[in-house]
C-alpha cells in the first residue's frame, strides 16, 4: 500500500508544490473528496486512521509536524469531512513557514486510510546585510536634510528551525547611524505536544540622533555627531502557551533601561518626565487566533489578537496600563477577486505620560498617505479596508544553474488592490500646531503587491488623504 501511495504522490507532485508555495487560488481552495479514497472505499461512512506519513523532512523533526495536527493514528474520519480535515490541517502545516509546499494525498483499505504529507523544506540560515534608512519610514527619510548620513549597515543573522524543533535564533550586529547590537532565542514548545514554550534576549541600542517633540504633526530631530542623545537596553523572557501554529498566547516581562542626553532634557524636559535617565519593567499578555489561509499574503480567514501591557517604573513615576486589540477578516469575492478589511486600536491608562510614551498612529501603524506625520495621543482606532485583483500569477520560475529546490525557483504573484483608510487619535493635550490629534483622518488609494520568495511582500502604492495631499509609497509588507 505505501509503495503504491508513493507513486501516486509522485505523479501528483509537481504542479501542487508549485501552487502551494505561490499563495495562488490552488494553495486556497479546498480540495474535493479524495476520488481514489472513495473509489477503494465507497461503502464506509467513517474512516480510521490507521497511518500518517512524513517525506521531505530532512531537517524538520516529526514530532513538530504532527503536533499540528488535529488527528492520530486510530482516530476516525467521516468520509464527507476527510477533504476538508486534510486540508485545514495542510495548511496548518504550511504556516509553520518552514516549508515551500505541503502536500497531502491519502489511501484507503477496508475502511482504514493511510495518509501522506509531502513537505519541501525551505533554507534556514540566512545571513542578511543589513544596508537600511534610519528613519520611521522611506518618506521620513527623504525629508531630513541629511538623509545620506541616516543610513545602517551590519549584518542581521537569522536561523530558522534550529535543530530540526521550529527554535529560532535571531543576532543583530549594526553599526552606522543607530548602533544596535541583539540576541533572541525562541522556542515555540516542548512535550509531545509541543504546548509549552519560551523565549529570551537581550537587546543593546545607542544612536547619534533622536526625534524628540512633535511640532505641527512631525517629528523634530537632534543630532549629536560626537555623542549619544539616546541609549536602551533591555532583558526579556517569555513563556509560549502553543495550541497550533493558529492559536497562542504570550507571556512576556523585559526589564528597560533608557538615558537621554543633557541636551536632549533641555529640549524637552517631559521627554522622560524631567528625568535623564529611567528604568522599569514590562509585564505583557497576548492571545493570538491566526486562522488566514496563509501568514505572508492572506486572502481569505480571520485573524484576532489581543493584548493588554503593565509599565512599573523604578522612579515615581506614574504606571502604564495599557489594552491593544486586531482584528481582520479576509473574503474571497470570486473572480480572482478578494476583500480584507482590519481593525485596530489602543487604550492608555495612566495619570501622566511622558513624551516618550504618548505615542499612538504614525509609529508602528498607521493610516497610509499620512507617512510625512506622526499623531500623538493616549488611545486610537484604525480601521483599513482594500479589494485585490489577482493580475498576474507566474507560478515558480526556475533559476537556472542552481540545482538546490530550497533556492532555485522563484514564486511571483501580482495583485492590483484599491484601498481605504480611516483613524482616529485621542489626545489629551496636543502639542503646539498639531491638527491631527482629535480629528478623522481618512486617505483612499490604489497599489501594486508582489508577494515573492520565502514570503515577501512589497507594494507600491499612491494615495490621496483627507489634507488634499497625495504621493507614491513603497512598503515591505501587507498592510491588513
Amino acid at each position: 500500500m505505501l509503495a503504491s501511495l508513493l507513486v501516486l504522490l509522485l505523479g501528483w507532485l509537481p504542479s501542487a508544490s508549485a501552487s502551494a508555495a505561490a499563495t495562488t487560488p490552488d494553495s486556497i481552495r479546498r480540495a474535493p473528496l479524495d476520488s481514489l479514497v472513495r473509489a477503494q472505499c465507497p461503502e464506509y461512512a467513517v474512516l480510521r486512521v490507521a497511518t500518517i506519513l512524513f517525506v521531505g523532512n530532512e531537517v524538520t523533526k516529526e514530532r513538530i509536524l504532527r503536533a499540528e495536527l488535529d488527528f492520530r493514528e486510530g482516530d476516525t474520519i467521516t468520509a464527507v469531512n476527510l477533504a476538508r480535515r486534510l486540508e485545514a490541517n495542510r495548511l496548518r502545516m504550511f504556516n509553520l513557514q518552514l516549508f515551500h509546499g505541503v502536500l497531502t494525498q491519502t489511501v484507503c483499505r477496508n475502511g482504514e486510510i493511510t495518509v501522506l504529507f509531502s513537505v519541501q523544506e525551505r533554507w534556514y540560515t540566512f545571513p542578511i546585510p543589513i544596508l537600511s534608512l534610519a528613519d520611521r519610514n522611506f518618506r521620513s527619510w527623504l525629508d531630513r536634510p541629511d538623509r545620506w548620513r541616516r543610513v545602517d549597515y551590519g549584518l542581521h543573522v537569522e536561523r530558522k528551525n534550529f535543530r530540526g524543533r521550529n527554535e529560532e535564533i535571531r543576532g543583530n550586529l549594526q553599526l552606522g547611524f543607530n548602533r544596535k547590537y541583539e540576541l533572541f532565542y525562541d522556542t515555540p514548545g516542548y512535550g509531545r505536544l509541543r504546548r509549552l514554550g519560551f523565549g529570551v534576549g537581550a537587546s543593546y541600542y545607542r544612536s547619534h540622533a533622536l526625534d524628540y517633540a512633535t511640532v505641527e504633526d512631525k517629528l523634530v530631530n537632534f543630532r549629536d555627531d560626537t555623542g549619544f542623545p539616546i541609549e536602551r537596553q533591555y532583558l526579556t523572557a517569555g513563556l509560549r502557551w502553543r495550541y497550533t501554529v493558529q492559536r497562542r498566547t504570550l507571556l512576556d516581562v523585559s526589564y528597560h533601561r533608557e538615558a537621554i542626553s543633557d541636551s536632549v532634557l533641555r529640549r524637552n524636559p517631559d521627554y522622560f518626565l524631567g528625568a535623564a535617565r529611567r528604568r522599569y519593567v514590562d509585564v505583557a499578555l497576548t492571545t493570538i487566533f491566526n486562522h488566514r489561509n496563509t501568514f505572508a499574503y492572506p486572502l481569505t480567514g480571520h485573524y484576532l489578537q489581543v493584548g493588554v501591557v503593565q509599565r512599573v517604573f523604578t522612579g515615581s513615576a506614574p504606571p502604564i496600563t495599557t489594552f491593544r486589540a486586531q482584528m481582520a477578516k479576509y473574503v474571497a469575492l470570486g473572480g480572482g477577486f478578494y476583500y480584507s478589511a482590519g481593525l485596530q486600536g489602543q487604550v492608555r491608562v495612566s495619570r501622566r505620560l511622558a513624551y516618550a510614551d504618548n505615542r499612538a498612529l504614525g509609529y508602528a501603524y498607521l493610516v497610509r498617505g499620512y507617512d510625512p506625520y506622526v499623531v500623538d495621543g493616549r488611545h486610537y482606532g484604525l480601521l483599513q479596508q482594500g479589494v485585490s485583483y489577482r493580475l498576474l500569477d507566474a507560478g515558480r520560475i526556475k533559476l537556472r544553474g542552481i540545482s538546490n529546490p530550497k533556492i532555485n525557483s522563484i514564486p511571483l504573484v501580482l495583485y492590483l488592490n484599491t484601498f481605504a483608510d480611516a483613524g482616529y487619535v485621542a489626545s489629551r493635550a496636543a502639542e503646539r500646531g498639531s491638527r491631527l490629534p482629535n480629528e478623522l483622518q481618512a486617505a483612499l488609494g490604489i497599489g501594486l503587491h508582489l508577494v515573492t520568495y520565502y514570503d515577501r511582500v512589497f507594494t507600491l502604492e499612491y494615495t490621496r488623504n483627507a489634507l488634499g495631499q497625495g504621493g507614491f509609497f513603497l512598503r515591505t509588507e501587507f498592510p491588513i
